[in-house]
């Protein structure tokens, strides 16, 4: 049988180098790894679907299901996963001490449907009292102007977003005082230049501890997805994907014990490993759904409410579960 020859565009990451160096390969299957930023993927997946399989932004992905024809499946896999508390900076000249200052003030977003705002928006309201519509949204670039919503949206009258002047970044406005907060992805350039700027919550490692002791939510961010068309033609392919995608993580995974000689540049890793297993546990990144279900569908709801999605969708709407079926002896 002929191997597939497709295209995969990810970023660099530890979870993905057994693809990426030929230690593991896909069934069936020949991959041409592109490491991309992910904000190039996301960019040239959605407006070309240039790709045969992508990273993807989560929260965009869930919006495509909502076209007559969705382009795209989602794998059970999740390159990407971050506590978002940490990527929330204030300007504290607005008078902001605790979350629940935030209602009423300026918020800027790079986009509205970004995936870390999602979470971001979600947990202030859930956790901290700050409803969704108590906020004006300003949207645009962090640090360059001209930065657009990827996917048009259709929001309700109640969420106020505004996009910034085309010469005016985030950052700046900041600076500035022309926005009272951010919430993103990315840290803005005026963080540690600016005195005035710092993260809402300062201790954020302790708070997204707590948050989950208490809610068991690792945020998902991204996961990969694969074109209809592709998944359609040939129905094996997913679980090949998600099968090989699994047997690189596993290789991640045991990287991080490697003891002789670190990998990474991080002289206590094996402290920061054993802290980080204490809290989250063993297997902490995997993938599959039913592992993730909570966290998908918690993603899910965000959405929802924050009228992006058209409606609550489970898990298995959300991604292929058949791709991480596996058979027992």
């Amino acid at each position: 049988m002929t191997r597939l020859q497709l295209s995969f565009a990810c970023w660099d990451y530890d979870r993905m180098h057994a693809l990426q160096d030929g230690r593991v390969r896909p069934e069936g299957v020949d991959l041409n790894f592109l490491s991309l930023p992910v904000e190039e993927t996301f960019y040239r997946q959605l407006r070309y679907q240039e790709f045969d399989v992508s990273e993807m932004s989560l929260s965009s992905y869930l919006l495509t299901l909502d076209r007559d024809a969705p382009p795209f499946v989602a794998l059970p896999v999740f390159p990407s996963r971050v506590f978002r508390h940490q990527s929330i900076y204030i300007n504290t000249a607005s008078g902001i001490e605790r979350p629940q200052d935030l209602v009423g003030k300026r918020v800027g977003l790079p986009e509205y449907q970004l995936t870390a705002c999602v979470w971001q928006r979600g947990i202030l309201a859930e956790e901290y009292g700050v409803p969704v519509d108590s906020v004006r949204y300003f949207t645009g670039g962090v640090e360059e102007p001209g930065r657009s919503e990827k996917i048009a949206l259709n929001l309700p009258d109640s969420v106020s977003v505004t996009p910034i002047g085309p010469g005016q970044t985030l950052s700046a406005m900041l600076a500035d005082g022309e926005l009272d907060a951010i919430y993103s992805a990315t840290q803005p350039s005026c963080f540690g230049r600016v005195p005035t700027v710092r993260h809402l919550f300062e201790d954020f490692a302790a708070v997204e501890k707590d948050y989950y002791r208490r809610t068991r939510i690792f945020p998902i961010m991204h996961t990969v997805v694969l074109r209809r068309e592709l998944h359609e033609r040939h129905p094996w392919l997913a679980r090949s994907l998600t099968k090989a995608f699994t047997r690189s993580l596993e290789v991640a995974y045991a990287d991080l014990h490697h003891r002789n000689a670190f990998k990474v540049m991080l002289p206590w890793l094996q402290q920061h490993l054993a802290e980080t297993l204490e809290v989250l546990g063993p297997g902490y990144w995997d993938y599959g759904l039913e592992r993730n279900r909570h966290v998908l569908e918690t993603f899910a709801r965000y959405s929802h409410e924050q009228g992006l999605a058209s409606r609550l969708r489970t898990a298995e709407e959300i991604v292929l579960a058949s791709a991480a079926d596996s058979f027992k002896l």
